[in-house]
């Protein structure tokens, strides 16, 4: 009887998309409003260095209060 030797699935050694499938990029900051990557981070992921990926994925975190939701109507007039 032959014995199957299954072969080791090849994994590259890269850091992970931030992408979560929300994308929509927010009009004001230029940024997506799902992993908070601008326009050209997103295109040009798969061309990064693992560093460059790196550096990008530590500033996510400091975007994300960028994106507050605007108040509007009353609350924005009287500061409320």
């Amino acid at each position: 009887m032959n014995a199957r030797v299954e072969k080791p699935v090849w994994k590259r050694n890269e850091i992970e998309s931030p992408c979560i499938q929300i994308c929509v990029i927010h009009p004001a900051e230029r940024i997506c409003t799902g992993c908070y990557r601008t326009i050209e981070e997103i295109t040009g992921w798969s061309k990064m260095t693992p560093e460059e990926r790196s550096q990008i994925m530590t500033e996510l975190t400091t975007r994300a209060p960028r994106l507050k939701k605007r108040r509007g109507g009353r609350a924005a007039r009287t500061g409320n």
